[in-house]
């Protein structure tokens, strides 16, 4: 994980980034809902894409800015909770949310949620169980986002999602995606057919 810091100024004024803001891998980030007074720092980023993973309708002036910037919006509506004993994401729709994030053609591509803790960490928690992170490694960078709000549930999510089925729709679809993320799976990926981005 990368952290980016943030300190060019414009005749505006210093350019802010998204809370909880910070680079997953080349090409993806992850964030809390960007406010208009964080718009100046996503243009920065070249967006191409935005995963937003929360069930109310995108802001007016969120959807003016990304059709003013000709970003794709793809929202996977998982409800949030406050009550840490309910477990409310769906794997099914964590998988279709993968599939969009792995694809390079999306990219750069910006995850968020409400606050960039607990659905967003689910999300790249998995995308992580995809690279073959060990789990250990996944929690604690769960942990680091969802600070002392973290939930046992999320990590008990993240431990049991299946990613085999993932990895199927890569040999089967031929997605385009980095082998520079998936370095133990790579002969196996492309002795069947895996489709590796061109930079």
């Amino acid at each position: 994980m990368f952290m980016v810091k943030v300190d060019v100024e414009e005749n505006d004024g210093v350019l802010v980034p998204p809370a909880n803001f910070s680079t997953v891998e080349d090409g993806i980030f992850r964030s809390g809902f960007p406010e208009p007074s964080n718009f100046g720092f996503l243009e920065t980023l070249n967006l191409r894409s935005i995963i937003y993973l929360c069930p109310e309708a995108y802001p007016q002036e969120n959807m003016d800015f990304v059709d003013a910037h000709n970003i794709k919006l793809f929202q996977f509506g998982i409800e949030g909770k406050t009550d840490s004993s309910s477990t409310s994401i769906p794997s099914y729709t964590v998988t279709q949310a993968l599939k969009v994030l792995i694809d390079v053609r999306n990219h750069p591509v910006l995850i968020h949620c409400k606050r960039g803790k607990h659905r967003t960490g689910c999300l790249v928690g998995c995308f992580r169980k995809l690279q073959t992170w060990c789990l250990s490694s996944v929690f604690e960078e769960y942990k680091r986002f969802a600070g002392v709000k973290w939930r046992a549930n999320d990590l008990r999510f993240i431990e049991t999602f299946e990613v085999m089925c993932l990895r199927q729709c890569l040999l089967q679809h031929h997605l385009p995606v980095s082998r520079v993320w998936f370095k133990q799976e790579e002969v196996t990926l492309r002795g069947r057919g895996y489709t590796e981005a061109k930079n």
